[in-house]
């Protein structure tokens, strides 16, 4: 085998940057940063969101956009339907629109 092809294999420390949740990880992440964490120096990586942030996993609902695909194709649909319920004109007679008699 070759020797010196494969990236080192550590431990790092990742740290959430929005909330201040650490935690080690193995990984072949290349830093200069160092941090200590429970008495022990690690590699650091500040990541912008984890676990202890990410909206699947805290139960909040944050919405990333503002108004999403879904909500724009509701108010769309709404929109057509309320003018597909409204009477087109009144002054035509309901009995005049009777199918024609196939033979």
């Amino acid at each position: 085998m070759k020797k010196n092809t494969h990236p080192n294999y550590r431990k790092v420390l990742f740290v959430d940057s929005s909330t201040g949740f650490s935690f080690v990880c193995g990984s072949t992440l290349k830093t200069d940063k160092t941090m200590v964490f429970e008495g022990v120096e690690y590699p650091v990586c500040h990541i912008s969101i984890s676990s202890a942030s990410h909206p699947f996993f805290t139960g909040s609902k944050q919405l990333v956009d503002a108004e999403g695909r879904v909500d724009k194709f509701n108010k769309r649909y709404a929109a057509k339907t309320i003018e597909a319920k409204q009477p087109e004109d009144s002054s035509q007679d309901s009995s005049s629109k009777k199918p024609a008699k196939r033979k």
